[in-house]
């Protein structure tokens, strides 16, 4: 018999349908009825034919005809929403849905796998693991480690011996000893506890790489976790059912103990969770539609599952990959504004930067020398200012070497210690399988990343902020020769008087944000966890400030690219060129 799982206001209902030849608009009249029937003053309705509707698929969006016979608009067990007329904001309303839900309608199951050891994962695998392109297995020396740790464990039980976590409570309650026949109870309650994180919820490609890290960690074999659930939250991962996890209540220590308590609350079917097939919805619901059951955990399983700062570190992650890419192109825009404004390259030169050769300042330095005019490349605007009389150019373009140098330093010093986090064991208490015993300690803390993330956020704003002097050299005639704000009938057409001033917005913004949020600690747990990171917030700020540094550096391209508009018919070297078809395929000169 088929059955299909309806959203209606707020709330997920299971219809089984005995005839398939019914209709889209049956379904959505039942389901209707279905919630009326459960609410107290039936839901403000008189009655069912009182409920004018829309009712469209949770998985793409897409509006369904109420004539329609299920069989043919429907899939067996599919997700669909009912939206009541008068609930509504606007027809593309749907509560069940992530933001930017259209991107994720475009999601294909993956065929290629990433075998996880617990040692070997890279910040750019997890960034893929996160967008999708992977499924998760596990090495068999991963699966060896992990069984060996869970004898341990099984042991402890069958000893009644006591251990923190395991047959003890949690925090402050680590002297309070627990039954043995309420071992599995004491998980359940941590998990449903400790998730009281607020805020809106990851995104779909950062809960998925919360979770792929959560499970190179366990793969390590120092969790307790036994390899039968580690092989059902595989499972969750490789479908793509992806817990609610609110991005705000981490203190970073003792780990991101809020956020994966959610990320572990939709793994045990409980609390919301999302889906490609059924968008948001009751996790035993997704599960259900997959062909998955909720977890049952056994002992030490919970704190397995919630112990650790793959929250901060995931987040970092992402941070390090798009600051990474950020500050190659920053190289490029900086390059192309040289080009508009006409300054030397001299400034490049092999010497200068072989006196002082920090690694960041060397590679900058070569990679202006392979943009700008040379024998290989030759640039006519270059060559229409060779016999110019200025010596020398500002700051702002002379000291791009300098400047943008240290940001690539710091952003191979901080993936270097993210590199370090994503494949270390982060769990309290570790459990040695080769010693046979389990240690306390404070792997927990989210010191590493936090410190790490706060100084990334400081080296990359520096692109920001040079950025935005560029972007005004461009604009103000008195220094760039060009017409004021890059547009020919001035006072006519502003151009970009306005972007500019979002460019110092942001840059203005940035500021504040890169205060370091690692030099805050509040105690919790009743002063048992007296020292904490603020990771958590380290992290998204990160993120933040590398999304407004995109941003001004977007800017500043497209100011570049109108300024050479005005040096017209010369051409510049054939790479800047390349990067000037590029933004003219999507961005038209502004007249």
């Amino acid at each position: 018999m088929p059955r299909y799982t309806v959203h209606v206001r707020g709330e997920w209902l299971a219809v089984p349908c005995q005839d398939a030849q019914l209709t889209v608009g049956w379904l959505g009249r039942e389901a209707v009825r279905r919630y009326i029937k459960n609410k107290p003053d039936n839901g403000g309705f008189a009655s069912v034919d009182d409920a004018r509707f829309l009712v469209r698929r949770c998985k793409g969006l897409g509006l369904l005809d109420n004539e329609d016979p299920l069989d043919v608009a429907l899939e067996d067990n599919e997700f669909v929403e009912v939206v009541i007329e008068g609930d509504a904001m606007s027809p593309d309303f749907i509560p069940s849905q992530p933001e930017g839900v259209y991107l994720y309608s475009k999601y294909r199951e993956p065929e290629k796998y990433i075998a996880l050891d617990g040692d070997s994962l890279t910040t750019e695998d997890l960034v893929s693991l996160g967008e999708g392109h992977y499924k998760i297995k596990l090495t068999p020396t991963a699966e060896k480690r992990v069984q060996k740790s869970r004898e341990v464990i099984d042991r402890i039980v069958e000893e009644k011996t006591v251990v923190y976590g395991i047959t003890t409570g949690f925090g402050k309650f680590a002297r309070t000893v627990i039954p043995v026949s309420k071992l599995e109870e004491l998980q359940f309650n941590l998990v449903r506890s400790h998730s009281s994180g607020v805020g809106k919820p990851l995104i779909p490609e950062r809960c998925r790489m919360l979770l792929a890290l959560r499970i190179n960690v366990l793969a390590k074999g120092y969790s307790g976790i036994s390899l039968e659930t580690l092989k059902q939250v595989i499972e969750v991962f490789n479908a793509s059912c992806l817990p609610y996890v609110p991005e705000k209540g981490t203190v970073g220590a003792s780990g991101d103990l809020a956020p994966l308590s959610h990320l572990a609350l939709g793994l045990i079917g409980e609390g919301k969770m999302w889906s490609p097939k059924s968008g948001w919805a009751d996790a035993k619901y997704v599960l259900a539609a997959h062909g998955l059951k909720p977890i049952v955990l056994k002992p030490k399983e919970g704190l397995a599952l919630i112990n650790g700062t793959q929250m901060i570190t995931s987040l970092g992650c992402e941070a390090v990959e798009r600051a990474s890419a950020i500050a190659r192109q920053a190289d490029i825009v900086a390059a192309l504004t040289l080009e508009v404004l006409k300054g030397t390259t001299k400034a490049f030169d092999t010497d200068i930067h072989a006196v002082r050769p920090h690694r960041g300042q060397v590679e900058v330095a070569f990679r202006f020398r392979s943009l700008l005019d040379s024998d290989h490349h030759p640039s006519e605007i270059a060559e229409s200012h060779r016999f110019c009389d200025r010596v020398q150019d500002a700051y702002t373009l002379r000291c791009c070497p300098q400047v943008h140098g240290v940001v690539n330093d710091t952003i191979a010093f901080v993936k270097n210690i993210i590199t370090t986090e994503i494949n270390s064991a982060t769990d309290n208490p570790m459990v040695f399988a080769s010693r046979g015993e389990t240690i306390s300690g404070g792997n927990f803390h989210g010191e590493y990343p936090a410190k790490a993330l706060d100084y990334l956020a400081i080296g990359v704003h520096e692109l920001a902020a040079i950025s935005e002097r560029r972007i005004e050299r461009l604009c103000n005639p008195s220094l760039s020769e060009l017409p004021a704000f890059l547009v020919a009938e001035g006072g006519l057409n502003s151009g970009f008087m306005i972007a500019h001033c979002t460019a110092a917005a942001l840059v203005s913004e940035n500021k504040a944000l890169c205060h370091p949020s690692s030099v805050d600690s509040l105690s919790t747990s009743a002063a048992t966890e007296d020292h904490v990171s603020m990771g958590g917030w380290a992290a998204r700020k990160a993120l933040r400030v590398i999304e407004h540094v995109e941003q001004v550096l977007a800017i500043e391209l497209l100011a570049a690219c109108q300024g050479i508009e005005f040096l017209r018919p010369l051409k510049t070297t054939t790479p800047l060129e390349k990067v000037y078809d590029l933004v003219r395929s999507v961005v038209r000169f502004g007249k």
